[in-house]
C-alpha cells in the first residue's frame, strides 16, 4: 500500500523527531559494548552506521521537500480570485 504525500510527512516527522534519536542511543549503546577501537575506525562505524538507518526508509522520505502533487495549482487558485473580484465589483 503506498503512502500518500501529506502521510509521508507526518511518518517523515515522527521518524525523525522519535525513531533517529532512538536508534542513536541503540547505536551508540551497541558500539560501547566493544572494547574501544582506533579513532578512525570508530569513525567508519559511526559513518556506516549513519547512512544504514536510511535505506529501509528512503520511500518515507522520497519527495517531501518537493510541493504537494495533490494540492491545487497556485494558478488555479489565483483564477478563482480574479473570477470572485470581477463578480464582486
Amino acid at each position: 500500500m503506498a503512502l500518500g504525500y501529506k502521510a509521508r510527512r507526518r511518518w517523515s516527522l515522527v521518524i525523525l523527531l522519535i525513531g533517529l534519536p532512538g536508534y542513536i542511543v541503540v547505536a551508540v549503546s551497541l558500539v560501547n559494548l566493544f572494547d574501544r577501537p582506533p579513532i578512525l575506525i570508530e569513525v567508519a562505524v559511526y559513518v556506516v552506521l549513519g547512512f544504514v538507518w536510511m535505506l529501509p526508509l528512503r520511500f518515507v522520505f522520497r519527495g517531501i521537500g518537493q510541493p504537494d502533487p495533490d494540492a491545487p495549482k497556485k494558478n488555479d487558485a489565483t483564477k478563482k480570485n480574479d473570477v470572485t473580484k470581477k463578480n464582486g465589483d
